[in-house]
């Protein structure tokens, strides 16, 4: 049914409805660290736009209002209303199942000695993930490329970067994938090429050619001095570059050498396609697709809102984040590719919520499988860049959000860590004492809630941030970019600090495998970048050894996850916390009466469990030994669970009344529920 365009007089009530006004406005709130509250209460819900801009004129400035509202009327219509919210029965299929696993193939394993990590490195790591329970690997950018933002920055799509390897060590390792049971899918970088992708390089040196649409071109009058508008890359100063040869400029939403894709040219398009379809042929089983909600730009590349760029700190990301032909452009890619392959598309997807991800990745839609949805990453009012330690019952508060509202005809992507963000634990507690309770904490919330778990490698080993020293140790586009814009106000050390904070460098040091040898049996050589110190307790071969190790704590629930799909898969999500609170705790049920009790302690002080239903029996806990209140925990050793032969579960006996009736700091209990749906 149509839904009358919203205008100045729309209520804010109306404009919360709307699945753009929902997830800007809750974007605005999570950037002033403010609940939905200040929104949904009925004194401010009845606040007519025009109302609210002339009210906040002082800080909104001129143009606030029609910007806003020519986003929210991209969707015109109640699409939201259309989508079945829960009581659908979820439709089972194989990438729902999976666990997947990023590598990063430059810190993965170097198998000749280089320092740089390659194809022929994880063809030699394959048995451990399968033994792991890998189900699919999903590899970061291995295409040709001069590796200005490491592999982000493509030169030719159907070449191999020299430095991985050729396409025959890629070719055996897709066969060595697939003959262990796993499946692989690609990165893939459309939005932008490089600088040097030929397409650029013709439509740079022939203004004539058919490649002068495949990118976005601006004369350079009136005045040759001044950008086409007042856009803002990514890292760092304009997002135009200036070209003499063509006294024009050309845009970048990134770095200098990332030259944005234009997806208006149908020719452009039709090339994508047939690249993307030349992969599949080769037989990989699916695409991560890098930024990919950017593809579509706002006609005329108007000038960024000048109040709405001081509050994001870009300018201009209101004209692309969710542009005008976004969901027309994915609908047409799904159907000339992969719609016509057993595969499956998530989608990076940055500043996208829960109403407009369910746009996106709402089965009937035919857009995106799942989506990287990135508002749990940092706590309201923070970003990347801040010193703080990370409040973990917000993460609870954000997945207790989506577990209930997504809707059964949504997947989601579950994921606390990617080579974009600094490791998880650190941000959490540096304290070394909390780092073993933390990982499995983390573990055991990724492994017991609904969707597709996706885990970055040494997740598993429960890795840290690096200890990086200098700025000249650091090798990330963006955090140098960011050093040198910082340095002139604030100083070399500040500047340094700041970047420390949120560096992407963090993970992107080499995998730990083995402290007996070099450089924690990363290389033989020496490694592009530092190892973590710290790889001589945390490492493979160490924690393989340790049942008490992290990376065992992963492996039992990752094969706890797998005996019981219909649960811990599939099953409902039903909370038993409240929002904000200190524990987080939740049930995964399924129609056959199988049932899992989830709690976690979300701070780093004791609190109080919660009262247990009858036949309540610990499976598995993070912690070892007596509880706090002096009881034994009931769950044996540190694995808190055996395996039998078959791979599944098997609890130890545990009458409820000697259950902890307290939890201590970071603690993760999983129960197994008898007898009756909770």
């Amino acid at each position: 049914m149509k839904r009358a365009k919203l205008s100045q007089d729309s209520r804010i009530t109306d404009i919360y409805q709307n699945p753009i006004g929902h997830d800007v406005i809750d974007k605005i709130l999570l950037q002033m660290g403010k609940s939905r509250r200040w929104v949904t209460n009925a004194l401010v819900g009845n606040i007519k736009l025009k109302t609210l801009a002339k009210m906040a004129q002082g800080l909104l400035g001129q143009g606030f209002a029609d910007t806003f509202l020519n986003l929210l009327n991209i969707e015109d219509h109640d699409v939201a209303s259309a989508l079945s919210r829960q009581r659908a029965p979820v439709r089972p299929v194989w990438w729902k199942e999976a666990l997947v696993y990023q590598i990063y193939p430059r810190s993965f394993k170097d198998s000749n000695g280089d320092g740089i990590g390659d194809l022929n490195g994880i063809l030699e790591k394959l048995d451990y993930l399968a033994d792991l329970g890998v189900d699919v690997i999903w590899l970061s950018p291995i295409y040709d490329s001069p590796n200005d933002d490491n592999g982000y920055d493509i030169r030719d799509y159907r070449r191999i970067m020299a430095e991985f390897g050729t396409m025959a060590d890629f070719e055996r390792l897709l066969d060595g994938v697939h003959s262990r049971g796993m499946k692989l899918i690609m990165d893939l970088v459309i939005n932008h090429t490089s600088d040097e992708h030929a397409w650029f390089q013709e439509s740079l040196q022939n203004p004539d050619s058919p490649y002068r649409d495949y990118y976005f071109w601006r004369s350079s009058a009136p005045d040759p001095s001044q950008p086409p508008n007042n856009w803002t890359s990514f890292f760092s100063g304009s997002a135009w570059k200036y070209y003499p040869e063509r006294d024009a400029w050309a845009l970048h939403l990134f770095s200098q050498k990332q030259m944005d894709l234009n997806w208006e040219t149908d020719l452009l398009r039709a090339d994508l396609y047939a690249m993307i379809k030349w992969w599949l042929n080769k037989g990989i089983d699916g695409f991560r697709l890098d930024v990919i909600n950017y593809i579509s730009k706002q006609p005329g590349l108007p000038n960024g809102n000048e109040a709405i760029g001081k509050m994001m700190g870009y300018y201009g990301i209101e004209h692309y984040f969710y542009g005008p032909r976004l969901h027309e452009f994915l609908r047409e890619m799904r159907r000339e590719t992969f719609d016509h392959y057993d595969v499956f598309t998530v989608g990076e997807t940055p500043g996208i919520g829960m109403e407009m991800g369910r746009l996106l990745t709402a089965e009937n839609r035919r857009e995106l499988d799942m989506i990287f949805s990135f508002d749990h990453l940092e706590n309201p009012g923070k970003v990347r860049f801040d010193d703080y330690r990370y409040d973990l019952r917000y993460l609870g508060d954000y997945y207790r959000d989506w577990m209930q509202n997504y809707g059964n005809d949504c997947w989601m992507a579950v994921f606390l860590e990617n080579h974009d963000n600094p490791r998880m634990i650190s941000k959490v507690n540096p304290d070394p004492q909390f780092r073993e309770v933390i990982g499995k904490l983390l573990a055991m919330l990724q492994l017991t809630l609904k969707g597709t778990p996706f885990l970055f490698q040494g997740q598993e080993l429960g890795m840290v941030n690096a200890d990086f020293g200098a700025i000249e140790q650091m090798r990330d586009v963006e955090s140098i970019n960011l050093y040198h814009e910082l340095l002139p106000r604030v100083g070399a050390d500040a500047a340094f600090q700041k970047v420390l904070c949120g560096s992407r460098d963090h993970a992107r040091t080499p995998m730990q495998w083995d402290c007996a040898a070099a450089h924690g049996g990363f290389t033989a050589g020496e490694p592009w970048i530092s190892l973590n110190p710290d790889d001589r307790h945390h490492n493979v071969a160490a924690e393989l050894k340790d049942p008490c190790s992290i990376l065992n704590f992963y492996s039992t629930l990752i094969r706890l996850r797998k005996a019981d799909p219909a649960a811990l898969i599939y099953g409902d999500f039903k909370a038993v916390s409240k929002a904000g609170a200190n524990v987080f705790a939740y049930y995964r049920l399924s129609d056959n009466g199988s049932c899992y009790l989830i709690e976690l302690n979300m701070t780093a002080a004791s609190q109080k469990a919660f009262r247990k239903p009858s036949g309540c029996t610990l499976v598995l806990s993070n912690y070892a030994g007596p509880d706090a209140a002096g009881t034994d925990a009931g769950a044996g050793a540190c694995m808190g669970a055996c395996m039998n032969a078959g791979g599944a579960a098997e609890a130890t006996p545990a009458d409820t009344a000697i259950l902890p009736k307290a939890l201590r700091p970071y603690e993760a209990n999983l129960y197994r529920v008898a007898h009756a749906r909770a």
